[in-house]
């Protein structure tokens, strides 16, 4: 057995941070040494990448993770690509274990007849956009009125509140600057929401959907002919404490006045996506859906009625997607690694030494905070447990994967440098009155952040 044991971690989100936490307060009888890489310069992911910026609440949980990120018992590699910087060999030379928590940050693939339009747009990629992800365009093509956004969860919420929020009311947010012109400069007027069940089958929060409620200058519109429930959501409102307040908030909507606002989210239950229809230049100009109805069970049946909403984009909001990774085991299907418990298995079903995963990128995109934490602990457990497949590095010092990148001429941020980063963005902010204003091209954020300078040759 190993006296000391070097882990890499590969992303450094909520996943990867909360493992290594774990793992560090594990007990055992070996020391631990972990790495995290990132090909981010700056940490916390989905948390800083995924998360809408009016959602502060949220974004709060970065305090818990900057906790164990400035325990001083982590080293953080930012701005490192795996699979392009760091190979898996690379890794095996310096590691006796991996764990991958590359998360999910494509959209899943949609079989929707005309989603190759102009004008239709995977949600992921407009929230990465929103919230400042430098591997995203600057710009985005904000130039319709009437918007169709396809889902019933927290995202697709997300999406249409920022898309109908007026800029000016994001302003004290960390929203960058190109976002809030793009926004500003939006001629939109109104967003449709469709859902495929009914709206006591909803898969939003309630704090979500009372957020709504709150816009300024933007009426919700929703339609009484969603409303007569049937003996599933009876049921569900008496039994699910959840469901129960979301009644409520759709009750005190149907009791609102409307027709004074200059924008207008609609909320369409009962709505099966049929086509996204094009003009003829080619450009989306009608979302077409079928009625569905309660089968009395908590699903739906077709009724055969199709209906249409003039719109001029369509944006699908049906879940994220993980990618796949260099030299590792993919399931194409679900977008995850396969893995039992963590660690990940191979096309038959066998163990691979040394190779574990945690969070979406091995259970899927689902789940909150908590279920990021019970991932991470069984993943440690597997990885505890699975000492005699550790690989034996032949370079396991620190020092060694230093070097390594430094030959390589790899720029490479590290904690000092996120916390330049941090003070950077703040300072942007508290000079414009806002808490924070993010930094987005990388390579502001790499000059700031202060990235090694590389004096060796390259290899």
């Amino acid at each position: 057995m190993t006296s000391t044991l070097r882990v890499a971690i590969v992303g450094a989100g909520p996943a990867g941070i909360y493992a290594a936490d774990i793992l560090l307060k594990t007990p055992r009888d070996f020391d631990v040494s972990i790495d995290l890489f990132e090909q981010l310069p700056a940490p916390y992911g989905l948390v800083r990448y995924g998360v809408a910026p009016d959602h502060p609440r949220i974004k709060g949980i970065i305090t818990a993770l900057k906790e164990v990120l400035d325990s001083g018992r982590i080293r953080l590699f930012g701005n490192v690509f795996y699979g392009r910087d760091i190979t898996l060999a690379d890794l095996q030379s310096h590691y006796n274990a991996v764990i991958f928590s590359t998360g999910a940050v494509r959209d899943a693939p949609s079989t929707l007849p005309g989603v190759t339009a102009v004008g239709n747009f995977g949600a992921a990629e407009f929230v990465s956009w929103y919230d400042g992800h430098p591997d995203f365009p600057r710009e985005w093509p904000l130039n319709a009125r009437e918007v169709a956004v396809i889902g019933n969860g927290n995202v697709a919420l997300d999406v249409a509140r920022i898309l109908t929020k007026h800029a000016d009311d994001l302003l004290p947010t960390d929203i960058p600057a190109n976002v809030y012109d793009g926004l500003k400069a939006s001629p939109v007027t109104d967003v449709h929401v469709f859902g495929r069940r009914g709206p006591m089958q909803v898969k939003f929060t309630p704090l979500e959907l009372r957020e709504l409620g709150e816009l300024h200058d933007v009426d919700i519109i929703v339609h009484a002919e969603d409303f007569d429930y049937d003996e599933a959501s009876r049921l569900a409102i008496k039994t699910n404490k959840q469901v129960m307040v979301i009644d409520r908030v759709f009750t005190q909507w149907r009791a609102r006045p409307t027709g004074t606002a200059s924008r207008r989210l609609h909320l369409h239950f009962f709505a099966n996506p049929l086509e996204v229809v094009a003009d003829a230049s080619g450009t989306v100009s009608v979302f077409r859906y079928e009625r569905t109805r309660p089968d009395g069970i908590g699903g739906v049946v077709s009724t055969g009625e199709v209906r249409e909403v003039a719109v001029q984009a369509v944006y699908r909001a049906v879940g994220y997607f993980g990618s796949p990774l260099d030299g590792i085991p993919f399931d194409e299907r679900r977008g995850v690694i396969p893995n039992r418990e963590g660690q990940v298995l191979d096309h038959t079903d066998r163990p691979v030494p040394g190779i574990y995963a945690t969070g979406w990128i091995k259970r899927g995109p689902v789940g909150l905070i908590g279920h990021t934490k019970s991932d991470a602990m069984e993943t440690i457990r597997s990885l505890i447990n699975d000492q005699a497949n550790w690989w034996s590095p032949p370079h396991p010092e620190e020092t060694a994967v230093v070097e390594l990148m430094n030959a390589r001429r790899i720029q490479f941020t590290t904690l000092d440098g996120w916390h330049a980063l941090d003070a950077h963005e703040l300072a942007l902010g508290a000079s414009a009155g806002r808490t924070r204003i993010k930094v987005v091209p990388r390579d502001e954020m790499v000059e700031i952040s202060g990235g090694p300078v590389v004096t060796a040759p390259l290899t």
